[in-house]
């Protein structure tokens, strides 16, 4: 029987089942439970807001959002969303998925830490900014009923300490290549994690660049 949440419940399909048997074996547990209950606040968060959404396409994002932090998708140089995001089209390519929807889920991953923009694109794309920033942050956990909130976690269980474990996650997928910070939240968790680590700064790109004046 399948898990529902205020009648959410992961898409019936194919798709849906082979996106779930990838990042399941992909990703580590801690990422894995993460992504998965990034899908149902997301989906929730649509329904409370009244947007219709592709619920295959809302499974995409939320699954693959992380897979850029993997061994098997990071890059040497692309930030870990970009890696993420170049992931998940692959693989909906392969599954014939169309180029306009392959586009909404690209972004939506490529997207998910730069807050004040997806909200004001797709719903695909807004959604899964609002599941991350509901996991991560808990913005808008009052807007989840309690029975919901349960519910999710339970079948979906955080770690204990899943705030740290999940800061460890990032600097760990990141901490090789910290130039894809730049301008990104990503810079909070090197700088966190990493005392030598040294933020970019907006103003001194501006002032080192080959221009005069």
């Amino acid at each position: 029987m399948r898990f529902t949440a205020a009648d959410i419940a992961i898409p019936d399909s194919q798709l849906a089942r082979d996106i779930t048997e990838l990042v399941r074996d992909t990703e580590s547990p801690l990422l894995f439970h993460h992504s998965s209950r990034v899908y149902y606040w997301a989906a929730l968060a649509g329904r409370n807001r009244g947007l219709a959404y592709d619920p295959e396409l809302l499974y995409a994002g939320a699954m693959f959002h992380d897979m850029g932090l993997t061994h098997a998708h990071s890059s040497a140089d692309k930030r870990f969303e970009v890696d993420g995001a170049n992931a998940a089209a692959d693989f909906l390519r392969s599954r014939g998925i169309g180029e306009r929807e392959v586009e909404k889920v690209w972004t939506a991953i490529a997207l998910h830490t730069t807050p004040g923009i997806p909200e004001f694109m797709a719903p695909e794309i807004a959604l899964v900014t609002a599941g991350v920033e509901m996991d991560v942050l808990g913005i808008g956990y009052d807007t989840f009923a309690e029975a919901d909130r349960e519910a999710v976690v339970h079948v979906h269980p955080r770690t204990a300490r899943f705030k740290e474990d999940i800061i460890q996650a990032f600097y760990d997928g990141i901490r090789c290549k910290p130039d894809t910070t730049f301008g990104n939240v990503k810079a909070d968790v090197l700088a966190d994690k990493d005392p030598h680590f040294h933020r970019g700064n907006f103003c001194s790109v501006i002032r080192a660049s080959a221009w005069k004046g």
